[in-house]
C-alpha cells in the first residue's frame, strides 16, 4: 500500500501554518528586538486581532525564533492562577510556595510561620515574579541566553495576574535584562488594560495588530503549498479557493484543508496515480465545507462572548447584503441612533464590524452575515432566556 501523503494544512487554533504569510513585518519587528539586545521596542509587544487572524500561531513563531537563539520560552494563556504558573515554571527546583492574589496575609502555624499553605499579598506577588525572572536571567544570561515571556488570550487575563507580570518585567527591563514579553488577545484588550493607571508600562508595549491577507499573497502560497505536496492547483479551481478565503487567516487554511482532501481523496481512489491536479469540483466542494466549519470554529465563538444587544445590532445589520446604514440599524433595533452607536463602538473596538465611512457599518470577520442569517432564530432565542 502507498504510503498516504499528509495534508499540508493545519486549520487547527495555534498550529503553525505552512506558510506565515502576511506576516513579515511582525516577525522582523520581533527577531531585530532579540537581536538589537535590551530595550529594543520588539522586546516588548502586544499583538491584537480577531478571532482567527493568527495571534497564538504568531505566538509560537515568536517562540521559535527565539529558540533558534537558543533562549528559554515560558509559553501561558491567559487562566486562574496565571502568576503562580509562571512562578512554578520559572522557579529552578519547580514548584515553590502557593501564592495567593489577595489583599491580605493570612499565615497561621507555630511562632506566627505557616506548616501549611502561604498566602501572599499581591503586593508582594511582582517582587517575587521577579525574583524569579531574574535568577532564571542569571544563568541565562552567563551562556549569552534570553527569557522570553508569551502571554495569550490576555483580555481575560486575572488584573492581579498582569499587574503583577507588567511590575516584573518593567523592573526586568530598567535593569537591561535580556528579556522579552509578548501578549495577545482580542481587541478588547486596549481598552480593558491598557486604560488602567496601574498598567500604564503596557502602552509603551509596540502594537502589532494582524489583520486579513493581500489575495495575490493568498494566491501565491496555495500554489506553492499544493505543489509542495505534489498537487497543482490553478485557473477557475485556484480563482474560487482564493476568492473564498477573503484573505481571512483561518479561512486560507480551512479552504486549503478542504480542498486538498477532496481532490486527493478522489484522485487516490481512482488509482489513477501520477500527478495530482486541483478540479474546479474539488474547490467548490472544499469551500463549502470550509464555509461549515468556520462557523462552528470561529463564529459561534465569537457570539458567545458579545452581549444579547450586541448581538441584535448584529441581527439588524444582517439584513442588509452590503454595508449597514447605523440609522438604518438603529431604527430595526427600535433604539434611537445614539443608544445604538454605544454598541457599534464597541462591536468595532472588537473587530467584529468595521466603519466604512458615511455613517455606514460592515462586518469584518468573512460570512458573519451568512451565519446570523442561518442562524438568526436560535440567536434571538437564546438571547430572550
Amino acid at each position: 500500500m502507498v504510503a498516504r501523503t499528509a495534508n499540508p494544512f493545519k486549520p487547527t487554533a495555534g498550529r503553525m501554518p505552512p506558510l506565515l504569510i502576511g506576516r513579515d513585518g511582525v516577525v522582523e519587528d520581533f527577531e531585530e528586538g532579540l537581536d538589537d539586545g535590551p530595550g529594543a521596542p520588539g522586546r516588548l509587544m502586544r499583538v491584537t486581532g480577531a478571532r482567527g487572524v493568527g495571534k497564538t500561531v504568531i505566538l509560537t513563531e515568536f517562540g521559535r525564533i527565539a529558540k533558534a537563539r537558543k533562549w528559554e520560552v515560558v509559553d501561558e494563556t491567559a487562566s486562574d492562577g496565571l502568576s503562580q504558573r509562571l512562578l512554578d515554571r520559572l522557579a529552578p527546583d519547580g514548584p515553590t510556595m502557593s501564592l495567593s492574589l489577595k489583599p491580605s496575609v493570612s499565615l497561621a502555624g507555630l511562632g506566627g510561620v505557616s506548616l501549611g499553605e502561604a498566602s501572599v499579598s499581591s503586593r508582594r506577588m511582582p517582587l517575587t515574579l521577579r525574583e524569579a525572572m531574574g535568577r532564571r536571567l542569571d544563568a541565562l544570561e552567563r551562556r549569552k541566553a534570553g527569557l522570553l515571556v508569551t502571554i495569550d488570550e490576555a483580555q481575560a487575563a486575572d488584573r492581579d495576574d498582569m499587574v503583577a507580570i507588567a511590575t516584573a518585567v518593567q523592573h526586568l527591563i530598567r535593569e537591561e535584562r535580556n528579556v522579552a514579553f509578548v501578549f495577545a488577545g482580542l481587541p478588547t484588550i486596549a481598552s480593558k488594560w491598557l486604560n488602567d493607571e496601574v498598567l500604564t508600562f503596557l502602552r509603551r508595549a509596540q502594537a502589532e495588530r494582524l489583520g486579513d491577507i493581500p489575495l495575490d499573497e493568498v494566491e501565491d502560497a496555495f500554489v506553492d503549498t499544493f505543489d509542495g505536496s505534489g498537487m497543482s492547483i490553478g485557473g477557475e479551481a485556484l480563482r474560487k479557493a482564493v476568492e473564498a478565503t477573503q484573505g481571512y487567516p483561518f479561512m486560507i487554511q480551512l479552504v486549503g484543508y478542504h480542498i486538498w482532501r477532496i481532490a486527493y481523496r478522489r484522485q487516490r481512489g481512482s488509482g489513477t496515480g501520477g500527478h495530482m491536479e486541483v478540479g474546479d469540483a474539488d474547490a467548490d466542494a472544499g469551500v463549502a465545507n470550509a464555509l461549515d466549519r468556520l462557523g462552528d470554529a470561529v463564529h459561534g465563538p465569537e457570539l458567545d462572548g458579545l452581549s444579547p444587544i450586541d448581538k441584535t445590532y448584529l441581527l439588524a445589520m444582517a439584513q442588509d447584503d452590503g454595508p449597514s446604514s447605523t440609522s438604518a440599524v438603529a431604527e430595526r433595533m427600535g433604539k434611537d441612533v445614539a443608544y445604538a452607536n454605544v454598541y457599534r463602538t464597541r462591536l468595532i473596538d472588537a473587530q467584529v464590524i468595521r466603519d466604512v465611512g458615511y455613517g455606514k457599518v460592515d462586518f469584518a470577520i468573512p460570512y458573519l452575515r451568512r451565519y446570523l442569517r442561518e442562524h438568526a432564530a436560535c440567536i434571538r432565542m437564546n438571547a430572550a432566556r
